[in-house]
């Protein structure tokens, strides 16, 4: 029992941190305040680094190139359909308007109504974090390789 009343105050504290954290965390206003929100979710929301990002020999991530796509460096242990080896590049979000990454990120579907294919997670970001992601990944360039 008290062992159980422990894990509940701890769990408690832990969870009001969280929530008094995310509340500082509040983007300035503008198109920058915007960009830095959209890398904040980026980041540390969507992780979208962890599969988008190509890795070296030694499985780290290549920041140099971040976000440009990349094959995923893990598969399913089971049969998976429709697994997706490679994560396209994000960088610019070149191919896509605007409207079509925010109804994806907004509802989860593409335009066609379709969900991503595994292992990308089909996201439900309000519309403004959304509108702030798009924006955040169209202020990106790609860099020349060398």
């Amino acid at each position: 029992m008290v062992l159980t009343k422990r894990f509940a105050l701890t769990f408690g504290a832990l969870v009001f941190l969280r929530i008094a954290t995310a509340e500082q965390q509040v983007p300035p206003a503008g198109e920058k305040g915007q960009v830095e929100h959209g890398r904040y979710l980026v980041q540390n929301v969507g992780l979208c680094g962890d599969c988008h990002t190509p890795r070296d020999d030694h499985g780290q991530p290549i920041e140099s190139r971040a976000l440009e796509g990349a094959n995923l460096s893990f598969k399913p242990l089971g049969p998976v359909p429709n697994w997706a080896g490679y994560a396209p590049p994000l960088v610019g979000l070149s191919g896509f308007t605007d409207d079509q990454m925010v109804t994806f990120l907004t509802t989860g579907k593409d335009p066609s109504r379709n969900l991503p294919r595994p292992p990308m997670p089909a996201y439900r970001f309000n519309k403004k974090d959304a509108v702030a992601v798009v924006t955040y990944l169209r202020s990106l360039t790609r860099k020349k390789k060398e």
